[in-house]
């Protein structure tokens, strides 16, 4: 089996629906029901700073808290306040209030469809407490929901990519079917069958996505599909999908100004600006009553100072996970870089006595050679003493 990956330049992937009905791009529920075009600039009214801070002093608790954010933090806060700014929907809190799928059921819909190009409809969303692997990578969103035909997909956006290797990804994935399996089985007990699984579809966007998408033949792709397929050709229904969204990409891709409901979804999780907004209700007028929503936020500085202490509580609490992972994996590298020269000096070691030990042979042997001489000379003089003897006596017989 390989895992295949298709991509063309549409960005939508001819993959197997879920249902029979193809997306478009023009039904949607939160386009304004009088049609009516939207000025953005006058949803988000320009104020002051001094406007917006003497309106949060009226709140000393979120006050209190936004004296305690960052320098980044502050100006991102104060830039939406100041009607300059997006929210920053890649985070969970922000995402989450603007697609709830129990006020606001078309839009996580939408999105979904629009990345796995046939049109579903999210019936709920999932607990993720019984997840069996650890969250310690730089997790921004993190979203879990069924849809309507029982499948389950799980939308993720990850800050930095290698924190998020396809290895984790295929686990995640592993993990969805697991958790799927016993919910269905636990519910149809003894009826249960195989075939009452549905399909899981693993999402994951990256802010700043890994090297592998960023390559020559892909440097304008920024949507990429996985699935397992056997080389043969021959045809099983196998049920995890992988999704890649290289929200870098999107903003740097030739693509990006195709007129697309992905595009779409897209450019509004990348708005940073008021004016970023404003193109996108220009060219999608439908997303004006996402953007109207949005800016109803300006005038509730509490709720605002809440997601933002929220998004950075859990991406203080992602990162020192993410750092106690990277401190193991540090140490685990230098207890192996230890055992190594350990291993080695053990190596040296067993050669050094070998080499002894040779040694000590060849003193033996040297020892041994030497006392064999020494016999042979004790010998040869005996020899000498005798003829010396013998010649004596001859030498008196002669006189």
């Amino acid at each position: 089996m390989k895992l295949m990956y298709n991509q063309n330049n549409n960005h939508h992937l001819n993959n197997q629906p879920i249902s029979n009905e193809k997306i478009t791009n023009h039904n949607h529920a939160s386009q304004p029901a009088n049609g009516s075009p939207i000025d953005i600039h006058q949803l988000f009214p320009s104020r002051t700073e001094q406007e917006c801070l003497a309106e949060l002093r009226k709140h000393p608790r979120s006050y209190f808290a936004y004296q305690n954010m960052s320098p980044e933090w502050k100006n991102r806060f104060l830039g939406f306040m100041e009607g300059t700014k997006t929210l920053p929907l890649t985070y969970d809190p922000f995402f989450k209030k603007l697609f709830n799928p129990d006020i606001y059921p078309e839009r996580l819909s939408s999105l979904i469809s629009s990345i796995i190009g046939t049109k579903v409809t999210v019936q709920c969303i999932l607990s993720n407490e019984d997840s069996m692997l650890p969250s310690t990578s730089l997790l921004l969103l993190d979203i879990l929901v069924q849809l309507e035909d029982g499948s389950i997909a799980n939308v993720e956006i990850q800050k930095i990519p290698y924190a998020f290797p396809g290895e984790r990804m295929s686990c995640y994935s592993s993990d969805l079917m697991l958790r799927q399996y016993t919910r269905v089985k636990s519910l149809k007990r003894n009826a249960f069958t195989y075939k009452d699984l549905k399909t899981v579809y693993t999402i994951v966007m990256f802010e700043n996505s890994p090297n592998e998408c960023k390559e020559t033949q892909v440097s304008d792709i920024y949507l990429h599909h996985g699935k397992t397929v056997f080389d043969t050709g021959i045809k099983l229904n196998l049920l995890q999908e992988f999704y890649v969204v290289a929200l870098d990409v999107f903003c740097e891709s030739k693509y990006a100004k195709d007129i697309n409901e992905l595009n779409a979804w897209l450019s509004l999780l990348t708005a940073q600006s008021i004016d970023d907004l404003a193109a996108l209700v220009s060219d999608y007028p439908w997303m004006g009553a996402i953007c109207k929503d949005m800016s109803e936020y300006m005038y509730d500085p509490e709720e605002v100072i809440t997601m933002f202490s929220e998004a950075l509580r859990m991406l203080d609490e992602n990162t020192v996970h993410y750092m106690i992972d990277e401190l193991q994996k540090e140490r685990d590298e230098a207890v192996a870089t230890l055992s190594e020269k350990d291993s080695l000096i053990s190596e040296k070691d067993a050669a050094l006595s070998e080499k002894d030990s040779l040694i000590s042979e060849k003193d033996s042997l040297i020892s041994e050679k030497d006392a064999e001489i020494a016999a042979v000379l004790s010998e040869k003089n005996a020899m000498l003493s005798e003829i010396a003897a013998l010649k004596a006596q001859l030498a008196a017989l002669n006189k």
